[in-house]
């Protein structure tokens, strides 16, 4: 939680520096309308089919640089792998959320009894790199399903959240984890001023 309060400032600046159109968010499927006068949304995250990279799933990618780093010290590979997983709940999500509340006047978090739930879904992630003299921003692309909390195969709409890009203020973003972190902030950005254009 320090972390994240400590990005907050990194974060805002770094959403100024991109502009308003960077990510493309528009509506797949289905209407938003039942999300009139709505004040609060169940969200959860979903990233069970998302492509990373050149990889086309994310455990071809996790196998890859699991193994590389392990060959260069032992055990390295593992930690890896275990800060990959936990950057979900500790970094991206709250991320993802704060920047969402921002710009909407729906707040979503964990509230398994709102009639509506808010699915998230990341379909890619590029992790991008930072090696001093050359760079390259993390992005993510996502699908944002708006389903009946009781009922979740009841899909009420599906919403494109594409090209959100993530790097610091800066550039000094040389971990991969604060750079794809930026993304979600971008994305959470990026849907809760569609839906709060939208819905007026």
């Amino acid at each position: 939680m320090k972390f994240i309060k400590a990005s907050i400032a990194a974060t805002v600046l770094t959403i100024l520096a991109f502009s308003a159109n960077a990510q493309r968010v528009r509506i797949l499927d289905g209407s938003i309308d039942v999300l009139k006068g709505v004040t609060k949304l169940n969200i959860q995250f979903d990233y069970s089919k998302m492509g990373v990279g050149k990889f086309e799933t994310e455990e071809e990618y996790i196998n890859k640089k699991k193994e590389d780093y392990n060959k260069k010290e032992t055990g390295k590979g593992d930690e890896w792998a275990r800060s990959w997983k936990a950057d979900r709940k500790n970094r991206f999500e709250p991320q993802f959320k704060e920047l969402f509340a921002k710009h909407s006047d729906i707040n979503i978090g964990d509230y398994p009894n709102e009639k509506y739930t808010l699915i998230f879904k990341t379909t890619y992630t590029e992790p991008g790199f930072n090696v001093y003299v050359t760079r390259k921003n993390a992005e993510i692309d996502g699908e944002a399903w708006i389903v009946e909390t009781a009922n979740p195969s009841n899909v009420i709409a599906k919403i494109s959240v594409q090209n959100c890009p993530g790097r610091t203020f800066g550039g000094n973003d040389y971990d991969t984890g604060e750079r794809i972190q930026e993304a979600y902030a971008v994305a959470g950005k990026g849907l809760g001023k569609f839906l709060d254009k939208e819905l007026k």
